[in-house]
Formats: structure tokens, sequence, C-alpha cells
């Protein structure tokens, strides 16, 4: 297991990579590393393995995370506002309470994520995997889910005002009490999606 304490005056290295802003990390294997509340702005961390790392309250805001191992990474309550997740694998991945206002998560694979009541406003979530997320109560306004996946999907709650699913695919998807003015649906396959506005059955 790998341990830091993110609040020690001596800089934080783990594997080689130096816990601090604007680290460069790229490739580094951090999985199962315990570094909550570890300040991480803007450091390179694409490519890295952070699989089962718990970075709960850390600050990535700016950080890159493309390509990055995220699976069932604890990242609840974690700082990731304009981030870049492009194509990162967050399966199962606890980001209760998170904020990602306008983080990039481009073909993202969230699958089974865990976002409820997650701050992703004006996220880019374009292509993203979200089968089975929890999203309920999360905060979406003006998000990009166009042609993203959110089959079976939690939207209960969910505050979707101005966010664009065009194209997206919301089969069984629950957005009981989701706010959704001038959200735009435009050929979204809805199926059995419980609250989503003008059902359709392609």
């Amino acid at each position: 297991m790998l341990t830091g304490n993110a609040r020690a005056a001596d800089a934080i290295i783990i594997n080689g990579c130096p816990i601090g802003p604007a680290a460069l990390c790229s490739g580094i294997n951090l999985q199962d590393a315990k570094i909550p509340r570890a300040n991480l702005a803007r450091a390179d961390l694409s490519r890295a393995n952070l699989s089962g790392a718990d970075l709960s309250g850390a600050d990535l805001s700016g950080a890159s995370l493309n390509d990055a191992n995220l699976r069932e990474a604890d990242l609840r309550g974690t700082h990731l506002n304009r981030a870049d997740l492009t194509r990162a694998d967050l399966t199962q991945a606890q980001l209760r309470s998170a904020s990602l206002i306008s983080a990039t998560l481009v073909s993202a694979n969230l699958q089974g994520a865990d976002l409820s009541g997650a701050n992703l406003r004006g996220a880019e979530l374009n292509r993203a995997q979200l089968t089975g997320a929890n999203m309920a109560g999360a905060h979406l306004q003006r998000a990009d889910f166009s042609g993203a996946i959110l089959k079976n999907a939690d939207l209960r709650g969910a505050d979707l005002r101005g966010a664009q699913l065009a194209n997206a695919q919301l089969e069984g998807a629950v957005l009981t009490g989701a706010m959704v003015d001038a959200s735009d649906f435009a050929r979204a396959l809805t199926r059995g999606c419980r609250g989503c506005p003008q059902q359709k059955t392609r």
C-alpha cells in the first residue's frame, strides 16, 4: 500500500512522483495509493495507474489525467475543475460531491461510477460511457452529453438545465424530478426512460 501525508512540510515522493502542484508524473504507478487531500493541481498524471487510489478531497484542478486508470478510485469531494480526463477509465469510481466544473471527460468510461451530488457544470462528456452511473442530484447545467451512453443511469433530481444530450442513449435511464429546461434531447434514444421529455421509441 502506498501512503502519503499530503500536509507534510517536505514533498512526498511515491514511486518517483513528487506529490505536489504541477507534478510531472505521466505514466506513474500509484495503484492503491493513499493520498487524501493531496494538492496535485495542474499535475501531469496522463496514462497514470491510479486504480483503487484514495484521492478523496484532493485538489486536481487543471490536472492532465487523459488515458489514466482511475477504476474504483476514491474521488469523493475531490476538486477536478477544468481537469482533462479524456478517455480516462473511471469505472465504478467514487465521485460523490466531487467538483468537475468545465472538466473534459470526452470518451471517458464512467460505468457504474457514483457521481451523486457532483458538480459537472459545463463539463464535456461527449461519447462518454455512463451505463449504470449514479448522477442523482448532480449539477449538470450546460454539460455536453452528446453521443454519450447513459443506459440505466440514475439522474433523479439532477439539474440538466441547458444540457446537451443530442444523440445520447438514455434507454432505461431515470430522470424523475430532474430539471431539463432548455436541454437538447434531439435524436436521443429514450426507450424505457422515466422522466425523459418527448420520449421516443426508436
